[in-house]
């Protein structure tokens, strides 16, 4: 109080000083947080990414087009017209990715995008839609689940989640020339990939294999207690090898084979293409 009473002038200046270097405070720390529904400004790889992402890729599947996405919009003064389909698209550009900005957020489908699955965003597919992506710098591919809207910059495809970036090799460089081709499952089963002729989902009967002409030659991928997912993985990768799958129920188990195949050759050049996909526990098996 005796301070007060003897210095008010310079009390006062204090006071309005602190008022003015919080003000400065507050309007720095609005400058620097972003505007809008995201965290970042700026888009990042995650920081502690999971020690596994898992790099199995999307099962393509019959699911019908959402309407509401089907509609003509604009971005940025550009006007974008969805496809009415999505069966028969092939095209070659720049692919490039997103990440922790927008993990966590909705999608343009509604969904929740997490950028530890394989998706992608494209401008004008019918979403969702699957899709094969190739690195035509090496070779490497990734089949999506392309359910959201972008990327919106001049002379690019395709926005990839982390996970298929990851896949394909293209993390570090930002950006990779690719090829994308939609894989078109319809209601009878039957699929197109790209612009490829449509092919049944009913795979051809194999014969037993002539290393072991009294047993059957099949890759086993997995084995899980859960009837439901052991199917729906079994139909993914029928759709996507067009080869017969099996799930019989041994000790409490489900068994994924898929099989039988018609030699070693087949059966080896199958194992690789799951082991590339990310099953790499996948193994032969000979059963009577």
């Amino acid at each position: 109080m005796l301070a007060q009473h003897l210095y008010p002038n310079k009390l006062k200046n204090l006071a309005h000083s602190a008022c003015v270097v919080a003000f400065a405070l507050l309007v720095a720390a609005c400058a620097q947080t972003p505007s809008g529904r995201y965290h970042q400004k700026h888009d990042s790889a995650p920081i502690a990414p999971p020690q596994e992402v898992k790099m199995h890729d999307a099962v393509p599947a019959n699911e019908p087009y959402a309407a509401a996405n089907l509609r003509p919009y604009t971005v940025r003064g550009i006007n974008y017209r969805p496809l009415e389909s999505g069966q028969g698209y092939s095209a070659e550009g720049i692919a490039s990715w997103y990440g922790q900005k927008f993990h966590g957020h909705l999608t343009s489908n509604g969904e929740t995008y997490d950028m530890y699955t394989m998706s992608a965003a494209h401008t004008t597919l019918p979403l969702p839609s699957f899709a094969r992506i190739t690195n035509l710098d090496n070779g490497k591919q990734v089949v999506v689940r392309v359910n959201d809207r972008g990327p919106f910059h001049a002379n690019r495809l395709v926005d990839l989640s982390y996970a298929a970036a990851l896949k394909l090799g293209m993390l570090s460089t930002g950006t990779a020339k690719v090829k994308l081709d939609v894989i078109h499952v319809d209601a009878a089963g039957q699929i197109t990939v790209g612009n490829g002729p449509t092919i049944s989902n009913q795979p051809q009967a194999t014969s037993l294999s002539p290393a072991n002409p009294s047993k059957s030659l099949y890759i086993q991928v997995a084995a899980l207690q859960d009837k439901n997912k052991i199917e729906q993985l079994g139909t993914g990768l029928t759709t996507l090898y067009q080869v017969p799958f099996h799930s019989p129920l041994e000790n409490g188990v489900y068994r994924l084979r898929l099989g039988p195949l018609v030699d070693e050759n087949a059966a080896s050049q199958l194992l690789g293409e799951l082991k590339k996909n990310g099953y790499q526990g996948a193994y032969k098996v000979y059963l009577p």
